[in-house]
């Protein structure tokens, strides 16, 4: 969670437009002490959205209006299904009076938008970052007689009158009806602080104790605490001046790691750290590194001090793993799409609503050729939504792929190319393998490229699409892509407003958002320079709009889920049309 700068914050907190409920009944339908409820933030429904907009992403999950940043509270329950929790303002298109937004997904791609699930206790404070546990065998005791318990912690941000920032303490919730509504627990805080720079805090589960790993943000440190019952922490390490420090460190994972030896085995017995960085992103602005390492269920100790990026483009931050996947099924995560240097005045918000996030990722560590520990990450199954092939070629050597997808309705493509029989050496150093999307009415694109000779860098380039004009919108970006083998691929997803690159099975990824004046419907794939026996072979798929069939045909807009009669249809039936 950034910090918000005091100017900013006194813009946002509308202290007129709030009311004082004195022991009244919550947001959650539980009794309370005194609550601040803003009466311009709706309760018990939906915020109503329009998913139809030029730049609104058709296969990555954005808010149905206003403001949304980091992802929080992430959790796949006992029936499957995958809840998001996010930073969410729900009367502003920039940041500020944050609560918790969430939606819910039986795949990762077609999301239900489900009302706002935690609301801040009182008009001085937000509920900043955080996460969420099922607690099946009730540890916490806040659930005698059922399975499906969830609790959430999270941090309760303090500010004053005039925007300055006040301590930052640690909060849980618990929620009896699977995580769509939470009763704040009556002795919060369950960490107390007199720190403003105190935040984000992430729970795992490690043998018989819960983990809680926190960001003392400024100071360049990652508290690891251990607790047995949710409600009561003791710290018991820290991990801290390791890799990047930029400003402050944020939004803390840590998680149990699968890895893949060089026979191609499977081992378990790795953990990796992730740490949000903001500002001082390699690219400027906001990014999140991460550490491979050993825990033991107290010390976390990484395997070197490398700083080791997790993205090479600059619209990834604050990643968070999902808590209860499968046994033996990769960890899956979700990151903001977006950068702090700029998120705020970006064009969607002409249409309502701004940022995104990332594609669902499944990952696991690989010991690279001279690179060492990497972070392998590539898309969830994304058969849910993949449509038609729209185009392939089995040799594209030396030539170009041109696709006209105007007609896709979802103006969203996913791609892949493989390129083999690469040679040992001998590669010339302007051998490419190049791709652009471009607008035919405007000449706008936007486009990227991998040079197989050389140090074989891969870049992208943004800096041709017109619609969004920012010094700090950096336009160019690259890495290096290593050959290690006579084969390497690329693969990507295009979705009206952003970019995501994953090179060679994941080892690099890359998000980028864009912003054309007109939509970019023509791709063109070239090759050039590749050596006699090198072959590339493409495929291109259009991609099915997650929200088409989720929109109102009166009216166009999306609902989510609604209430039926007066009683909630939360967890029962989603509705996508008008309220019954």
């Amino acid at each position: 969670m950034h910090w918000l700068q005091p100017a900013l914050f006194a813009g946002t907190l509308n202290l007129a437009n709030t009311c004082l409920a004195t022991n009244s009944t919550s947001n959650t339908g539980n009794p309370t002490a005194s609550n601040y409820i803003n009466p311009n933030v709706p309760t018990g429904v939906p915020i109503v959205g329009d998913y139809g907009g030029q730049y609104r992403p058709q296969v990555h999950y954005s808010p149905p209006q206003h403001f949304m940043n980091d992802p929080n509270g992430m959790f796949k329950d006992e029936d499957g299904i995958w809840h998001l929790y996010y930073q969410y303002n729900p009367t502003g298109i920039v940041a500020g009076n944050q609560h918790w937004g969430h939606a819910t997904s039986k795949d990762l791609y077609h999301w239900v938008n489900q009302p706002i699930a935690l609301f801040p206790p009182k008009e001085t404070q937000y509920i900043f970052s955080g996460s969420a546990v099922t607690d099946p065998n009730n540890t916490s005791g806040f659930f005698p007689n059922q399975k499906n318990g969830v609790v959430a912690i999270y941090t309760l941000a303090e500010y004053g009158q005039d925007g300055s920032p006040g301590p930052q303490t640690q909060a849980i919730a618990y929620s009896h009806d699977g995580g769509y509504t939470f009763t704040p627990y009556e002795r919060n805080p369950v960490i107390p602080s007199n720190s403003s720079q105190f935040r984000d805090p992430k729970v795992v589960r490690y043998k018989d104790h819960w983990v809680l790993v926190l960001a003392y943000a400024q100071a360049f440190e990652v508290g690891i605490f251990t607790s047995p019952n949710l409600k009561e922490w003791t710290p018991a390490s820290n991990f801290s001046h390791t890799g990047l420090l930029a400003l402050q460190w944020e939004c803390p994972n840590l998680v149990q790691m699968p890895y893949i030896d060089s026979d191609g085995k499977q081992h378990d017995d790795m953990w990796l750290m992730a740490v949000s960085v903001n500002p001082g992103a390699p690219v400027g602005g906001s990014i999140t590194q991460y550490y491979p390492g050993r825990f033991n269920g107290t010390h976390f100790v990484p395997v070197d001090s490398a700083a080791r990026i997790a993205d090479f483009g600059k619209d990834n931050y604050a990643g968070q793993f999902f808590y209860g996947t499968d046994e033996g099924e990769p960890p899956v995560s979700l990151d903001w799409a977006s950068n702090w240097q700029y998120t705020q005045v970006v064009p969607t918000g002409g249409e309502g609503w701004r940022s995104a996030m990332s594609l669902p990722r499944r990952s696991y560590l690989k010991n690279v050729k001279r690179l060492g520990w990497k972070l392998v990450k590539e898309p969830y199954d994304l058969a849910p939504i993949m449509g038609p092939q729209v185009a392939a070629n089995s040799s594209v050597v030396n030539g170009t792929l041109a696709v006209d997808f105007a007609s896709v309705e979802s103006n969203a493509l996913y791609w892949e190319a493989n390129i083999t029989g690469i040679p040992s050496s001998g590669i010339p150093e302007l051998a490419t393998l190049n791709f652009t999307f471009m607008s035919p009415q405007t000449g706008e694109f936007v486009r990227g490229g991998y040079y197989l000779g050389g140090d074989t860098p891969f870049f992208i380039d943004r800096g041709g699409a017109k619609g969004f004009d920012n010094v700090f919108f950096t336009d160019k970006f690259s890495t290096n892509s290593i050959i290690d083998e006579d084969s390497w691929r690329m693969s990507g997803v295009l979705d009206r407003s952003i970019l995501e690159v994953f090179l060679d099975g994941g080892i690099e990824s890359a998000t980028v958002s864009y912003f054309a004046t007109q939509p970019l419907t023509l791709m063109l794939l070239t090759t050039s320079d590749l050596p006699r026996g090198v072959n590339v072979s493409v495929s291109v798929h259009a991609l099915e709009s997650a929200w088409q069939k989720m929109t109102n045909q009166e009216d166009g807009l999306v609902y989510g889920n609604q209430t039926v009669n007066g009683t909630s249809s939360v967890g029962k039936r989603h509705l996508f049309g008008r309220t019954l």
